[in-house]
Parts: C-alpha cells; structure tokens; sequence
C-alpha cells in the first residue's frame, strides 16, 4: 500500500515509508518529483535566494520496481558521467554523496521549459518560434559532438533531457546518468528509455551499441522538435533537405545511417 509523506506540505508518494529529514540541508522543499520509475526521487529546494535539484537513491518509489541498493548503485555511477561529461549546455553537478539510507547528486535549480511529454511546459516548448527550435537543436548536437569525443555514447536520450530558459535563452541538457563509455555492447536486450527515441540495436542482447545509434537519438529528436504531430513531412517547418537527413539518421540499418554525430551535424548544416 503507498504511503504518502508530506514534505512541508507537498506530497510524495513511496512505497514504503522512509526518514528524508536530510533534505533541509539545501532549505525548503517546493517540488517533488516521485514518478519516475529509476528508483531516484527527486526535489527542488530552496534556502534563501538559491534553488537546487537533488536526486536522490535509496528510497523505494512508487514505480520502482529494483531494489534500492541496485538505484544508489547507478546513481553512484552516474555521478562520473556528469564529471566526465561537463559541458556548458550540462546541468552541473554540485555535490555529491552518501545521505541517510542512499545517495544523492546536487544541481542548480533551472525554472526552464521541459519539452518531455510527461511535463506541463511541453506545449510552450513546442510552440516556440522555429529559429529559437534551430539553436536548441544546435545545442543538442554540440554536446553529443562532445560526447562522442569524450568517448561516450547516449543511452536513454529523449525528450525529456532537454530543457529551455525562456529569460536567458539557454538550451540545458539534464538526465544524462546512463550515457557509458564505449565500447559497449547491449547488456539486456530491451535496453531503457524511450521507444520513440530507441534504434533497433536497443532491442537486440549483444548489439554494439555506438556513435550510429546516438546519430538515431538525434534524428528522432529533431523529429520530435520540429514535426511532433506525428513526424510527418506536411508538419516539416525546414527544407525538404533536412528531412531527408533527418529520416537517413533514423535508418533501422546502422549503415545507411550517418557514422558519427559530426557527420550528421555537417549533413544537417548543408541541409538549411
């Protein structure tokens, strides 16, 4: 039976009950984020004039179906990927450590647009001007650029990781804890994330999983971002060139795709 506990009046659904005292470290809690179903919870604080996001493992939320050591575990993890991968448009880590029956990560808080279909801001996202569309997806090119030359590759990339400051114009990338280095291959079959964003080797035990399947990843993403109703050309803002390259970075063969995410961005340029 879940249990709801009431963190200065906002509620959080878990599976069981657990002591989250730990959390008045970074101030007051304003948010809680308990639907994901990663085993992490996560809270937007505040103290004073600073705003945080904290993810914490080692709870059992009330979608989670691991064990918890299995989520600090990962969450653990994750935290090399955001050192490793410290980029300009990355949220960046604060902190990190051990807190009461878990593990918990600290970063700024962003009051930016989520374009995840599971988040209230995705139809302002969405509905921004065409131009503004192009930088952010500029943005998200730049940094899986920069993935690729940090020797990682994407995995559980979607919609979701993308956010917007409307005030400041910036694009931020966030949720980035199962990106791995490679070489790597399919440990499960069914790998996580979401089946829009998923290319077939994601669904395939042993497949290698590279630079061809992050290029996937970002097809569908511009996709999404610029013909959401649907994918379809007649909603297609951009020249007919750019969506050519759009459907070749979602080729199901990995080598009709575009090799590297350079090659996609060089295609995707000449494309405009």
């Amino acid at each position: 039976m879940p249990v709801t506990l009431f963190l200065e009046g906002v509620p959080c659904v878990l599976q069981e009950s657990q002591d989250l005292s730990f959390l008045h470290r970074w101030g007051r809690v304003f948010r809680v984020f308990d639907q994901q179903d990663s085993g992490n919870l996560c809270f937007g604080l505040e103290q004073g004039s600073q705003r945080y996001f904290v993810k914490y493992a080692g709870a059992r939320p009330v979608r989670y179906k691991g064990e918890p050591e299995e989520a600090v575990r990962h969450l653990q993890q994750s935290a090399c990927v955001y050192r490793d991968l410290a980029h300009p448009a990355l949220l960046p880590l604060l902190w990190e450590g051990p807190v009461a029956e878990g593990y918990a990560l600290l970063f700024p808080w962003t009051d930016a647009l989520c374009m995840g279909k599971q988040y209230p801001t995705r139809e302002r996202f969405l509905a921004l001007p065409v131009d503004t569309k192009g930088r952010i997806f500029q943005e998200v090119l730049s940094f899986h650029s920069h993935v690729a030359a940090r020797g990682y590759v994407s995995v559980d990339f979607y919609d979701g990781c993308v956010l917007y400051e409307e005030a400041s114009g910036r694009t931020l990338l966030c949720d980035v804890d199962a990106y791995h280095r490679t070489p790597f291959a399919n440990p499960v079959g069914r790998m996580w994330g979401s089946t829009r964003f998923m290319a077939p080797e994601e669904f395939t035990k042993g497949a290698p999983i590279d630079e061809s399947t992050m290029v996937h990843a970002l097809g569908s993403f511009a996709l999404e971002l610029f013909a959401p109703e649907g994918r379809s050309l007649s909603h297609w803002p951009l020249s007919p060139a750019a969506w050519k390259c759009a459907q070749k970075a979602i080729s199901p063969p990995r080598e009709e795709r575009y090799p590297t995410v350079a090659a996609f961005a060089q295609a995707w340029a000449q494309a405009l």
